[in-house]
């Protein structure tokens, strides 16, 4: 919608702002100026600025220069100049122009207005509507058509004229017979269902109503007598009728989203006003039929009680000392048409009896008119503060879960946030109801109502939703995907008899998703195998932000693994023994049920055992002056005997100096010397306050080597020249 600032400020002359302040003071109060653009000047005059609007479709009321107007005289202060609607007395008739409203129509026309205007000249508009419609680009027709849509861009209310002298009989608002024609004002011809409103003489349709009027009955240059209709119509009724012919006119964009009760005869007697500067005489009194239900319901609503200490409690703090006041609330509401009347007080603050206007039918309960409030002091004027004060709280488990999150990030995965919901089938593959969790009294939790099959359970697991969410990104032909998701699962408590869950659970837990199409590794793994080794090294990373009781030995790794991911694929990671993670391949069988082109790797982690530990403190400590004494000792150790048992003995042995401890190669040849293998392990000492003595190195070596052989490792030939 365009808006001229010269046509607005004809309505409010005294604005103290220039046109870009006045741009940006409406935006800030909802009534969006998107665009601005210099008119530059006539004849040296200033034609200031062509606003481009975008008006939200619940403020039709602003959809105009006067309801512009209203919000600047709002925000400023500043008086809104009346509409002036000042008639000739027209001349008298024995019976006024005959116009009845059909009982088939009732509700559907909740007011219609008509004038007539006899002897008039057709000519070219001049004055105003042609300087405006001019800047506004648009297409001028004659006076007496343009004057209707000058009423309509400079008040809001649709307007239409019609030829007098081809009128049958009088004026009837009915609905259409089925299969009734009409042919409208764009020359397309139209075919009416039973339920479309129309405006009609005696024997035709001649408008379609609320829409378009009709092609029979419109002005010409040989027009000499007009009927000027001003009406109410039922905006679902209008949206209707415009959605089922195809239409979307300017009349129709406002009738469809609520027309002001009131306003009719005020726009028939402007679009009057217009006509006459061009000849012509009005001929009796304005006809005005009224349905009072429909006036009841709109124009004449009940007053809503207002407390001024709501709008404190809601609005909250301002950042000018006194906030908003009694007197503030008045100006404002006045000023936007309401009508307040002191109801009495409450909490020593003032309770109004609100009339709301007309036009303001989105207007309908007291937080509403906090919201005007709010709207129109600003809402960058309030304080920045939590929306409930004192009672907000850093959950427990708040530092861990950002640690999580961070480190994930880091590792290159995106983070993602999956349904709540899961079916059956996936309740029963991602969280089997074994006998031991029957045992416990636990299992899955359906829904009451539930939205689908696919949304009847809480969800037990987030790899339903992991799978889901990696399944969207294949089909969208996005091959390399790493996504990450903490959030609560849900369990419930099955009482003795079975019947129904009694208690419902939240655990938290994590869940990664892998899938690549071209891996990108070292030579340490292939290709296939890296995804795998990936979700592993992420889960180790993640463990070593927390305080591991026993220390990082205290994660393990078995091969054994839950129904849903691939043998031999797959692993559990173990923390002291207790299952903590399930990760690996998904399997085959699920891979081509959900159609996936690629394969997908998958993680699963109880966050609720990890969440019960500490978070590990980083600590950095001098770098020591004195050299360090790395020594390399290589064993060959059964295939029984692990890292873990390896790492824990020689750690054991507490040697405050030993710094590092690691395996740098593993060698194994099951033909040429079955179930052994090769370890190369390097060992870095030094200490922070002296340098190292040999009979100590060699006491520490001794004590490894005795332990290490303890473990059933041997020592391969040579190995001890390879200290350094």
């Amino acid at each position: 919608m365009n808006i001229l600032t010269a046509w607005l400020r004809t309505y409010v002359p005294n604005i103290p702002v220039d046109d870009h302040k006045l741009a940006e003071d409406l935006t800030l109060r909802g009534i969006a100026v998107e665009g601005i653009h210099a008119l530059g000047a006539t004849n040296g005059k200033a034609n200031g600025h062509l606003y481009e609007m975008d008006i939200t479709t619940n403020r039709v009321d602003a959809m105009n220069h006067y309801g512009i107007a209203r919000e600047a005289a709002t925000i400023y202060n500043l008086p809104l100049a009346p509409l002036n609607t000042k008639l000739p007395i027209g001349s008298l008739v024995d019976e006024p122009f005959p116009v009845r409203i059909a009982p088939e129509a009732k509700g559907l026309c909740g007011r219609f207005t008509a004038q007539v205007v006899r002897n008039v000249t057709i000519a070219p508009s001049t004055g105003k509507v042609a300087e405006y419609f001019t800047l506004l680009s648009q297409k001028q027709i004659s006076n007496a058509v343009d004057a209707s849509n000058f009423v309509l861009h400079g008040m809001g209310h649709p307007t239409h004229a019609f030829d007098l002298d081809k009128i049958e009989g009088g004026i009837v608002v009915r609905l259409a017979h089925k299969g009734e024609k009409l042919k409208l004002l764009d020359g397309t011809d139209r075919t009416l269902e039973a339920d479309d409103l129309v405006v009609a003489d005696e024997k035709n349709a001649l408008a379609l109503a609320g829409v378009m009027g009709g092609w029979d009955s419109m002005i010409t240059p040989e027009t000499k007598n007009i009927l000027i209709e001003a009406a109410w119509f039922d905006a679902a009724s209008v949206r209707r009728s415009s959605r089922r012919h195809g239409l979307h006119t300017d009349a129709s964009h406002r009738f469809e989203r609520g027309a002001d009760f009131n306003t009719a005869p005020v726009a028939n007697a402007l679009v009057a006003q217009i006509i006459l500067q061009h000849g012509g005489k009005l001929e009796g009194e304005l006809i005005d039929l009224i349905d009072p239900d429909v006036e009841a319901r709109t124009a004449s609503r009940p007053p809503i009680e207002l407390s001024v200490a709501q709008v404190k409690r809601h609005l909250g703090t301002t950042l000018d000392p006194a906030g908003i006041t009694s007197e503030i609330v008045a100006q404002y509401l006045t000023s936007l048409g309401c009508e307040l009347l002191l109801h009495g007080l409450r909490q020593d603050q003032a309770v109004y009896a609100t009339k709301l206007p007309s036009w303001r039918l989105d207007l309908e309960r007291e937080i509403d008119l906090i919201e005007e409030v709010a709207r129109v002091y600003g809402y960058n004027r309030f304080a920045n503060t939590l929306p409930a004060p004192g009672i907000v709280i850093t959950q427990p488990t708040q530092a861990k879960e950002a640690a999580v999150r961070s480190r994930l990030l880091a590792l290159g995965f995106s983070e993602s946030v999956s349904s709540t919901f899961a079916g059956q089938p996936d309740s029963d593959l991602f969280y089997p109801q074994s006998n031991e969790t029957k045992t416990q009294g636990k299992g899955t939790v359906p829904m009451e109502n539930p939205l689908s099959e696919e949304a009847s359970l809480l969800r037990p697991s987030l790899i339903p939703g992991m799978v889901t969410m990696l399944a969207h990104n294949l089909n969208r032909d996005v091959r390399e995907v790493r996504l990450f998701e903490q959030g609560q699962i849900f369990t419930g408590t099955i009482p003795p008899d079975g019947t129904f869950i009694s208690d419902v659970h939240e655990t938290p837990q994590l869940s990664l998703g892998l899938t690549t199409a071209a891996a990108k590794y070292s030579n340490l793994y292939s290709a296939e195998d890296a995804p795998f080794f990936e979700l592993k090294g992420a889960i180790e990373s993640l463990l070593t932000l927390f305080a591991l009781p026993g220390g990082p030995n205290a994660l393990t790794f078995t091969p054994e693994a839950p129904a849903w991911l691939q043998p031999g694929r797959s692993a559990t990671a173990l923390l002291n023994n207790q299952p903590i993670a399930h990760f690996g391949e998904l399997t085959q069988t699920q891979k081509e049920a959900r159609k996936l082109r690629q394969p997908v790797y998958l993680a699963q982690l109880d966050l609720a055992v990890l969440y019960e530990l500490p978070l590990r403190k980083i600590t950095a400590h001098d770098l020591s002056r004195y050299q360090a004494v790395e020594r390399d000792f290589s064993f060959v150790f059964p295939d029984a005997t692990q890292w873990q048992a390896v790492s824990s003995a020689i750690h054991a042995l507490a040697i405050p100096e030993l710094q590092s401890l690691k395996p740098v190669e593993v060698f194994r040849d099951q033909k040429k010397f079955p179930g052994v293998y090769s370890l190369l392990l390097r060992t870095v000492f030094q200490s922070n306050d002296r340098t190292l003595r040999d009979e100590e190195l060699t006491d520490w070596w001794s004590r490894i080597i005795a332990t290490l052989t303890a473990l059933g490792g041997t020592i391969r030939d040579g190995a001890n020249e390879a200290s350094k």
